[in-house]
């Protein structure tokens, strides 16, 4: 994947592998390398064909199919190493970078989609800025690709530099809040670092990394670590909830067993007696009155008789 100047009808040698040549097997590395991104899409896309129906969404297969789109450009341009095939490359890559980290605010961190999308407007011209970093005499300018002996810092890695930061700051985010998809990122990151040295690496190390006499360089493996990067990001999505129920980064089944407990006693309640009409409560007391008053005289009959 490069990401040189986008002037239009011009070969592109920018890898070690290619070196001058604008033949079309002059990356064959490079270029067959590129099936680690197919091979991550259709690992994705198993995963997700593994979940329940409702839990597949929109999102998931629009991630996957960048992630497929960004090895069939990678491997147009390694192939043809053109101004335009390497837009082909560039693009699919900014695209899925916007995209994940819209899809990781909104979804794993809970930020609103007003704020999501200003984040991500935000971030687009962090990009931008960033391919316009240029090592220039022993430092580093803000300028275009024309100024007069400027080069792309770190073999044009300062390119990539904004999504490395945000994976670190999602992952740690998530960390933080034990997300479930928190390991993943961390990993992806981690993973993005090494490949991202090995990829700036690539032309200062051509001399040393030969096959069968043939410089070869780094760039191959950018991509593979990348696809395996990519990969465990597309594991990472399958842990977000629907963006509606995106308020915080608590999975479902951590809500219920967050939730409280309420014992209520299930015990037969006996039904309560009717009240006692007043009349009836009357009578039994009248009669009991009158027994009373009939008794001494009972008493008197037994015992002095007349």
């Amino acid at each position: 994947m490069g990401t040189g100047s986008m002037t239009l009808g011009e070969h592109v040698f920018l890898y070690c592998e290619r070196g001058t040549s604008s033949a079309l097997s002059a990356e064959p590395i490079n270029a067959v390398s590129n099936i680690a991104f197919i091979l991550a899409a259709f690992m994705g896309l198993q995963l997700l064909e593994w979940r329940p129906r409702e839990q597949q969404t929109s999102d998931h297969f629009l991630l996957i199919g960048l992630v497929a789109l960004i090895g069939i450009g990678s491997f147009a341009f390694h192939l043809f190493a053109t101004q335009e095939t390497e837009l082909l490359d560039v693009i699919p890559i900014a695209v899925f970078t916007l995209v994940y980290l819209g899809f990781a605010l909104n979804r794993f961190v809970g930020v609103p989609p007003g704020w999501t999308v200003l984040l991500v407007i935000g971030f687009t011209a962090l990009m931008g800025a960033a391919t316009e970093v240029r090592c220039w005499d022993g430092g580093v300018i803000l300028a275009g690709p024309d100024v007069q002996g400027a080069k792309p810092c770190l073999n044009g890695s300062v390119f990539y530099l904004p999504a490395l930061g945000a994976l670190i700051v999602v992952g740690l985010l998530l960390e933080e809040r034990r997300h479930r998809a928190a390991p993943y990122v961390l990993w992806a990151g981690a993973i993005f670092a090494v490949s991202l040295t090995l990829r700036s690496l690539d032309m200062a190390l051509c001399d040393k990394l030969l096959l069968e006499g043939r410089k070869v360089g780094t760039h191959a493996a950018w991509h593979v670590l990348n696809a395996l990067a990519l990969f465990l990001l597309l594991r990472a999505s399958l842990e977000a909830r629907p963006s509606t129920e995106a308020t915080d980064a608590i999975p479902p089944d951590e809500v219920e067993e967050r939730r409280p407990t309420i014992l209520v006693d299930k015990a037969p309640v006996e039904p309560e007696a009717p009240p006692v009409a007043e009349t009836e409560q009357v009578a039994p007391v009248a009669e009991e009155a009158a027994k009373e008053d009939a008794a001494p005289e009972a008493r008197k009959k037994v015992f002095f008789p007349a």
